[in-house]
């Protein structure tokens, strides 16, 4: 006597992958919308540059000077009487350090000059000049 299986009661061995495929499709719109918030929070217009993109450090030092060329080192407002003092704080004094740079590009040359002149005489000389990618 042989035992018959009713097709109802015969185990699945195929791989259901639509509950991965939807896991998948949320990961990734998650990470889509956190990805453009983790960028540098402060507007600044930056000039194009056609030259190729050089190695970014682990922790850069970024001094922003805004279109009302104001201060701003990572994300906080400095004077520019303080900048020394604020960038001997932020790198314990290490002044080889390098400083990127960043500045609308509205700002005039006199302006951006003023600024890498107190970098110089603060004696941060390592000073890295940022602007945008631009397609060649």
């Amino acid at each position: 006597m042989a035992l018959r299986l009713d097709e109802g009661d015969a185990e699945l061995s195929e791989i259901n992958v639509t509950p991965f495929i939807d896991v998948i499709l949320v990961l990734l719109i998650v990470f889509m919308v956190a990805a453009p918030l983790s960028t540098v929070d402060v507007p600044v217009n930056l000039p194009g540059s056609s030259a190729p993109a050089s190695d970014r450090p682990e922790e850069p030092l970024w001094l922003t000077l805004t279109a009302e060329q104001s201060l701003l080192l990572d994300d906080s407002p400095v004077a520019r009487d303080a900048l020394a003092a604020a960038l001997d704080a932020q790198t314990g004094g290490k002044r080889e350090t390098p400083v990127f740079l960043r500045a609308d590009r509205t700002i005039d040359y006199g302006a951006l000059i003023q600024v890498l002149d107190a970098l110089r005489s603060a004696g941060y000389l390592k000073v890295a000049l940022v602007g945008l990618e631009a397609a060649p």
